[in-house]
């Protein structure tokens, strides 16, 4: 693919997760799969842009203060959200406020995350209706997931959409991670740092951030090895556990896949 990462002003980490080869013979059509950042601070040529890629779904995988702190400027015609999962502030920012933190306490929490996020009740929820969803578009319709940053529920949900495509485990993985070039993280971690310490006042070391703006690819093993643990099969908890049966999966595959 020739445009994979698209560099929008206000939006972060947008890009086509579409384009790669399936199992299933042929390659996941390009164009029509999504993902990215929240769109809060959004710019008009953003929105134009956007307009433009015939985006019809969008699941939202905010929870609802972060939808109310920071509302969309934009939203397709059909987007999926949740009430569930409330907070009062994000819990890295609790973990961030603790006295002891360093840069291995922090990667240990962004992994425990990924231990218990395909399970928490309002990301199944959301991830169900993400599949339903798409398998009920029309023709060229694009769908699209976003969350605050769009690098971990979204990367989670996203490589699921790549299994049921049939996307290999290694072409699944490379999509995750190119999230650490979309935003490149090594260039902007040092302004990061020193606005999240500012923010919090804290001293933290630059390293401290890192799982935080980027993203490393244990994570999203330990995503799946905690599904096939807990369900038995990644297949089995998207069949069982989010109701996305057979004929479902088939019919996304019969829609995005270019044979």
């Amino acid at each position: 693919m020739k445009t994979r990462i698209y560099p929008l002003e206000g939006v972060r980490n947008f890009r086509d997760f579409g384009g790669y080869a399936s199992r299933y013979g042929g390659a996941v059509k390009p164009g029509l799969l999504f993902r990215s950042g929240h769109y809060g601070e959004a710019s008009p040529a953003d929105i134009a842009a956007i307009e433009a890629l015939g985006i019809a779904l969008q699941a939202d995988l905010r929870r609802p203060d972060e939808r109310e702190k920071q509302p969309g400027r934009w939203s397709a015609p059909t987007t999926i959200t949740h009430d569930g999962g409330r907070e009062t502030e994000a819990p890295h920012t609790r973990f961030l406020q603790e006295v002891e933190v360093n840069a291995e306490a922090a990667d240990g929490w962004m992994n425990t995350y990924y231990q218990m996020a395909p399970y928490k009740a309002h990301h199944t929820e959301m991830f169900g209706d993400w599949f339903r969803q798409l398998a009920a578009l029309d023709g060229d319709q694009a769908g699209l997931v976003n969350c605050a940053a769009g690098k971990d529920r979204t990367g989670i949900l996203c490589a699921l959409t790549h299994h049921v495509l049939g996307v290999s485990e290694a072409d699944i993985r490379e999509d995750y991670e190119l999230t650490n070039k979309a935003v490149n993280v090594s260039l902007f971690l040092p302004d990061a740092a020193k606005y999240f310490n500012d923010m919090l006042g804290k001293h933290h070391d630059t390293e401290v951030y890192r799982p935080f703006l980027g993203v490393r690819l244990r994570y999203l093993e330990t995503a799946f090895a905690t599904m096939n643990a807990e369900s038995g099969s990644i297949d089995a908890y998207l069949t069982d556990h989010l109701g996305v049966d057979d004929a479902m999966q088939q019919a996304i595959r019969d829609r995005l896949i270019e044979r």
